[in-house]
């Protein structure tokens, strides 16, 4: 999954790109309001953490633009502001949630699983995609009797491909959802993470199109 982190400390923002990358989420960073609109204009977006103290252009104007644009990307407000009136007004205006710094990143990743299992209509951690079951929490996968925990980027490539079972995503997609903006990627990244995953299991698990991309067969459950 990808995230967007609008924040304009800098020593918050790159904590929270380390921080959520240990958990198999790549983040890209807008360091004020305007960059923030400007990049959810062009990309999408698993979850979106907010800082409310922006210059300019701040946290709830965003919210409020992207909830009047009809963009329903989940939202997590992310702010020092810890009275009960921030609180409520970033609620009421559209966020899925809100956390108050300092917090522990661990923290937030359980509460991006939480807004995005509300969001798709579940109550569990666990995935289920035709022979493959992805545990959201652990990372744990499990295929034809094998339980494995990945790799943060190999559960995201699985994550990715599971969401839209029978789908195939094309090398260009799968690098969007793995890494985000200024991440090296090599070009045989995806290729790489594929020929892992299907070593631990088996070449089934995941399904090449040759010359479009790759697909998980099966119906999400």
């Amino acid at each position: 999954m990808r995230a967007l982190v609008i924040e304009d400390d800098p020593t918050i923002g790159s904590g929270l790109r380390r921080g959520l990358a240990r958990a198999g989420i790549s983040a890209d960073w807008a360091k004020d309001g305007v960059s923030g609109l400007e990049a959810l204009a062009t990309t999408q977006y698993g979850v979106v953490l907010l800082d409310l103290g922006l210059p300019g252009l701040s946290g709830l104007d965003i919210l409020t633009s992207m909830r009047r644009g009809k963009d329903q990307t989940p939202v997590i407000v992310v702010t020092a502001r810890d009275e009960v009136e921030s609180r409520i007004s970033g609620l009421d205006l559209g966020a899925d949630d809100y956390i108050v710094k300092p917090f522990d990143v661990d923290e937030l990743a359980a509460r991006i699983r939480a807004v995005l299992r509300r969001r798709g209509g579940h109550v569990s951690t666990r995935m289920e995609c035709g022979e493959v079951s992805l545990d959201l929490a652990s990372h744990v996968v499990s295929y034809r009797g094998i339980e494995i925990v990945l790799s943060a980027r190999e559960f995201g490539l699985v994550e990715a491909l599971a969401e839209r079972p029978g789908t195939i995503l094309s090398r260009g997609q799968l690098e969007e959802k793995l890494y985000g903006w200024g991440e090296e990627v090599e070009s045989n990244a995806i290729d790489a993470l594929i020929y892992s995953i299907r070593k631990k299991f088996d070449k089934d698990i995941i399904r090449n199109i040759r010359g479009v991309g790759w697909a998980i067969p099966g119906k999400l459950s």
